[in-house]
């Protein structure tokens, strides 16, 4: 079920009504998740020759692509879909922490995608910015318009506010022009490739995976509260022409007062 935060007061208020979906466990949510995403590839499919996806790092999309690559793996015509990702560690492709490997392992190594199909960001580079330009080109060769336009994003939700590896703070929050940036995070590994809020704000979807109570806080700050980008970076995902999705386990969503038989999430 799909639940609606009322418009005033939060800090989305000047967006299409954000959409809370909450689920009792990560297992159910990252089902769920991938059911709706084939109806996702498949509407996008029936007008445009390809369907673009931005996957993300983390445990709860990790139930996601564990469900598309089991009981949805057929629903899809992954020749037609290509995929990229919104941030990256900067570690090779091999490390247990990079999120090029997380999809592999889970979702890439279990369905029938092409190889040209997938597109990691390169982290093999001696230097970031390079790396970030590359990956850059990369999008440019898919995208012929000024902006790239991706049919569904998947992010993230730090403790911090925190979502790709857009941290408070960081320049890359506020960044108008480029499309993807080389940033520090304030956490190991430090060095990172990143999607920029431009570019997320011109997806035709997005949608925010977010488990567990250390996320509760921070899920409360962005659909409840009226925080800066700067200070809650999840907060500047506002897309321009397009339409925001919240997907969460019930501790991640406890701080926002959903009724038994809810129709509103409630504040």
């Amino acid at each position: 079920m799909t639940e609606r935060l009322p418009s005033g007061g939060n800090a989305l208020a000047d967006q299409p009504t954000p959409a809370v979906r909450p689920f009792p466990d990560v297992t159910s949510l990252g089902r769920a998740a991938a059911h709706e995403l084939c109806h996702v590839v498949a509407s996008s499919l029936a007008i445009r020759p390809r369907c673009h996806i931005v996957l993300s790092g983390g445990r709860t999309p990790r139930e996601l692509y564990r469900a598309l690559a089991t009981d949805f793996r057929d629903e899809i015509p992954w020749d037609r879909v290509h995929l990229f990702w919104g941030d990256e560690r900067y570690v090779p492709a091999d490390d247990p922490r990079s999120n090029y490997r997380l999809a592999r392992e889970a979702l890439l190594d279990h369905v029938p995608v092409p190889q040209q199909n997938v597109h990691p960001m390169p982290t093999d580079l001696p230097d970031s910015e390079d790396a970030a330009e590359v990956y850059a080109e990369t999008l440019r060769a898919h995208f012929s318009g000024p902006w790239p336009r991706f049919d569904l994003i998947l992010l993230g939700l730090g403790r911090d506010g925190h979502t790709a590896s857009l941290f408070p703070g960081s320049r890359a929050v506020a960044e108008k022009e480029r499309w993807v940036m080389a940033v520090r995070a304030p956490v190991k590994p430090s060095r990172r490739l990143t999607l920029t809020l431009p570019v997320i704000n011109r997806a035709r979807i997005v949608w925010f995976l977010v488990s567990g109570a250390d996320k509760a806080l921070a899920l409360r700050s962005v659909l409840v509260g009226s925080p800066a980008p700067q200070r809650c970076p999840a907060a500047g995902v506002r897309p321009i022409n397009g339409g925001v999705t919240w997907w969460a386990d019930t501790t991640a969503a406890a701080r926002l007062r959903l009724p038994a038989r809810p129709r509103h999430v409630l504040l």
